[in-house]
C-alpha cells in the first residue's frame, strides 16, 4: 500500500467519524476492523458503530506520520454528551490506523503521540508535512 493512499483513506475515515457518517465509515473499514482504546479492543462493524454513536468524539488531526499502509495522527480529541452535544472533555491524543485493501482494518487510540508511534513501529523520521 502507497502512503499517499493511506493518508487519503485516513483523512476520509476521520471525516466519516467526525460527520457521524456511520454508512461510510463501515464502507471505509474492514468487516473485522480492530477498534482500540484505553477500555481494550474488540472487531467488527457493529462495534464500531456503537462506538461512533456512543463516543461523541470529534478528532482534529495535527500532525501526521506514515509509512506504507500505517498511519499515526497526533489529534485534538473533543468529546460531546451524547444527549446535549455538550463539550464533556477534550485531550491532545494519537491514533493509529492501517490500512488494507483501501479500508481501515486497525484504529487504535492512544493517550500519547510516543506511545502510537511505538505501537505502529514509526519515528518522527515518518511525519509527512501537509501544504497549507
Amino acid at each position: 500500500m502507497q502512503t499517499a493512499e493511506s493518508l487519503a483513506i485516513v483523512r476520509a475515515w476521520v471525516e466519516a467519524a467526525n460527520a457521524q457518517d456511520a454508512e461510510r465509515l463501515i464502507a471505509l473499514s474492514d468487516p473485522h476492523i480492530e477498534v482500540g482504546g484505553p477500555r481494550g479492543s474488540g472487531f467488527g462493524h457493529a462495534l464500531l458503530r456503537d462506538w461512533l454513536a456512543r463516543a461523541g468524539l470529534s478528532l482534529t488531526t495535527l500532525r501526521t506520520f506514515a509509512r506504507g499502509g500505517t498511519v499515526v495522527a497526533e489529534q485534538r480529541g473533543v468529546w460531546h454528551a451524547p444527549e446535549s452535544a455538550n463539550v464533556v472533555g477534550e485531550q491532545t491524543v494519537a491514533s493509529v490506523f492501517v490500512v488494507d485493501g483501501r479500508r481501515v482494518v486497525r484504529f487504535a487510540r492512544y493517550d500519547t503521540l510516543r506511545a502510537a508511534l511505538a505501537a505502529a513501529g514509526l519515528d518522527q523520521a515518518d511525519e509527512v508535512r501537509l501544504a497549507g
